[in-house]
């Protein structure tokens, strides 16, 4: 996990193993939220596309919502509940309640990859052939970016998928995870299935997006943002489970 290339900001490359889990082979699409929330926040409307402008808040949000619809234990609770439904509105500033939000990594529901997660993903998982970008080294071949986009996103799955199947974890939208942004936390962090920092100055996300510079991309790259906030176009994710 990580990388020793220095570029924005990153994490020192560390060996970490992790639990079996089923990732989605797309972002998370408008038609499938639709489905789930009711209402279409994009900007760049279209059934395919990533759902975007969307925060972490809203993440958390569908993943129980879709556990509950198809009968799973969803993986949040907030002061004890894990109905979405009991927890009130979705805040649109940061929120204290909602920070305490907890995850049961034990239930089989849907829920947001780790980084760690996220990134076995993105490097192609136990058939990872060492690529700086999820798929390839030319990054034209994966992801939708500031150089081929035309300034919106694009239908998931239209660009080649990297080692495993998996489309778009370079490029498209920027991806929500699990973590708390913490400089720190990798130093110290555990060698299995970590699970990020109790606290952090935002939560972290991956990937890159279409407005996004080439070095946003490489699968080693972070980036952290307010779990309240709902970037133009911007922000997506896809989602996991647990093999149970």
């Amino acid at each position: 996990m990580g990388s020793r290339e220095g570029f924005l900001v990153t994490i020192k490359g560390h060996l970490v193993t992790l639990d079996s889990f089923y990732i989605g082979k797309f972002q998370v699409t408008q038609k499938e939220w639709l489905e789930v929330m009711g209402s279409n926040p994009s900007c760049f409307k279209g059934d395919n596309l990533p759902v975007e402008q969307v925060s972490w808040y809203d993440a958390i949000v569908y993943c129980n919502l879709l556990s509950i619809r198809e009968g799973l234990t969803p993986c949040y609770s907030i002061n004890g509940s894990s109905d979405p439904n009991h927890w009130g509105n979705i805040p649109t500033d940061e929120n204290s309640t909602w920070n305490t939000v907890t995850c049961d990594w034990s239930a089989n529901g849907y829920r947001l990859p780790t980084e760690a997660e996220w990134e076995y993903a993105a490097r192609g998982g136990n058939k990872s052939k060492g690529y700086k970008y999820s798929g390839s080294n030319d990054i034209g071949q994966v992801a939708w970016y500031d150089g081929n986009s035309g300034s919106e996103t694009h239908t998931v799955g239209t660009k080649h998928a990297n080692e495993l199947g998996i489309h778009d974890m370079s490029g498209n939208v920027w991806e929500w995870c699990w973590d708390w942004h913490d400089e720190n936390y990798h130093g110290k962090s555990p060698e299995s299935s970590p699970r990020g920092a109790a606290s952090g100055s935002g939560r972290v996300l991956r990937g890159g997006s279409w407005d996004s510079g080439a070095g946003r991309y490489r699968v080693a790259n972070r980036l952290y943002s307010d779990p309240d906030v709902r970037l133009f176009g911007d922000l997506g994710f896809r989602i996991l489970r647990a093999v149970k």
